[in-house]
């Protein structure tokens, strides 16, 4: 194996694990934001408020994107079992 081999080994699995965190990340965010905002603006301060809307959020982007995830996973994983015979020594 070469130095450049392994570095774009890295590379693949870190940009393949961004772009399938990514959507979720950005999801969970997005209303933990708004939830914080909203607590802040009535001074409701319950730690379960801040947890059921994310569950809610990050369940129906798995269950919208989950599909499309997995392809990108196994395409991933794919192209390194194929690469294997090639792998240099």
């Amino acid at each position: 194996m070469t130095e450049s081999y392994i570095i774009t080994l890295a590379q693949n699995a870190m940009l393949t694990a961004l772009i399938l965190a990514g959507p979720v990340l950005a999801v969970s965010l997005i209303i933990g934001s708004l939830v914080s905002l909203f607590q802040a603006a009535t001074q409701i301060h319950e730690m379960t408020l801040n947890f059921v809307p994310k569950i809610i959020a990050i369940a129906l982007v798995l269950f919208v994107l989950g599909s499309w995830m997995g392809q990108q996973l196994l395409a991933y994983t794919a192209g390194i079992l194929i690469s294997l015979p090639d792998m240099p020594r």
